[in-house]
């Protein structure tokens, strides 16, 4: 059977050049092409090509430049493949885009480097060069910032990488924690008593929890004390030893309350602490901690500051869009119509 992926016309290009490419295993094929050949359709349009299969070979023609980048593209994807991953759509749209950032990327430097496999046999990896320097710092370090928008992975990587630290008995706990309430946890105008009142802010935490391991291994952990999650207040006065602790919506800490927890830090620990700058909600008349952090702290050896942006967004691609045009917005207010909108 023969099929083909036209190529956008914003690849058109001057130097023709056609080659083949032969996956020579069919189910590797069928893998790679996706349902209907759907996975090629990205990499067509990602490199100005057109793509046509027939059996197990690829055909690929267009300007001699694209055609180099999809052939790379394609091997990569093999590659991935040959390496156990699962290859949907949004992994080659992904790969597409990381193609499109460095030519040079290995793909299965990112994608097939297994941060945990979770209870439903999910393999936990990067999804990008930013998550992928974020996994490596917190390898590398005892103190990793991760600061950057929504949908960039910074708590779920942190949490996986938590889970896998304890799986291998370099931790004896993991310690979850954020601000309870946004603007200084005052929690005492909501209804029930103190676990009713906590519990909502903590609940994105929780089902980040549920998302690497079920139910009945989440309640153990927390039964036996191994895991905790709490509000930051809750810190206060500890010294956390041989544990992995993550401090989530960081840029809602004040200044005191960032300071507190930076030196709950006991020995043999490491603390990874999340949070986007651009959503503070804070008074206007307090600091975010996280931000001063990121004055005070910079270049202080072994601490590592990560930064995301949209592009390491990993939810629907509307999200990138959305925070493009967040962005863009922002940047058109006078100062006065900045601090008004803050």
């Amino acid at each position: 059977m023969t099929s083909r992926v036209r190529k956008s016309s914003a690849g058109c290009g001057l130097s023709p050049r056609e080659e083949t490419f032969d996956v020579a295993d069919t189910a590797l094929a069928r893998a790679l092409l996706g349902p209907g050949n759907a996975n090629l359709r990205p990499v067509a349009d990602g490199c100005g090509v057109e793509l046509s299969t027939h059996g197990t070979v690829v055909r690929l023609s267009g300007e001699a430049a694209g055609v180099a980048r999809a052939r790379r593209l394609l091997e990569g994807l093999l590659e991935l493949l040959r390496g156990g991953c699962a290859l949907g759509l949004s992994d080659v749209e992904q790969a597409v885009r990381l193609a499109a950032e460095d030519e040079r990327v290995k793909l299965g430097d990112i994608f097939l480097d297994t941060v945990f496999v979770s209870h439903r046999s999910q393999r936990i990896t990067p999804r990008g060069l930013g998550q992928k320097r974020y996994v490596d710092a917190m390898r590398r370090h005892d103190m990793v910032f991760g600061i950057g928008p929504a949908g960039t992975g910074k708590t779920f990587l942190a949490m996986a990488m938590a889970v896998a630290a304890h799986k291998r008995q370099e931790v004896q706990r993991i310690v979850i924690t954020r601000p309870a309430v946004e603007a200084g946890e005052r929690l005492g105008f909501l209804p029930g008593d103190l676990a009713q009142k906590v519990n909502p802010y903590l609940r994105p935490l929780y089902d980040a929890l549920h998302d690497l391991l079920d139910a009945d291994q989440a309640q153990r952990l927390l039964d036996r004390g191994v895991l905790e999650v709490a509000p930051l207040a809750f810190m206060r006065g500890r010294t956390l030893n041989d544990a992995f602790i993550i401090l989530d919506e960081a840029q809602n800490t004040t200044s005191d309350q960032m300071k507190m927890f930076l030196t709950r830090l006991g020995y043999r620990s490491k603390a990874v602490i999340t949070g986007d700058i651009t959503q503070i909600d804070l008074p206007a008349e307090r600091r975010s901690g996280l931000v001063e952090a990121q004055r005070i702290l910079s270049g202080v050896e072994g601490i590592a500051f990560c930064f995301f942006s949209e592009r390491d967004v990993v939810r629907h691609p509307l999200v990138q869009d959305v925070i493009r045009a967040y962005e863009r917005a922002e940047r058109r207010l006078s100062p006065e119509d900045a601090r008004e909108h803050d």
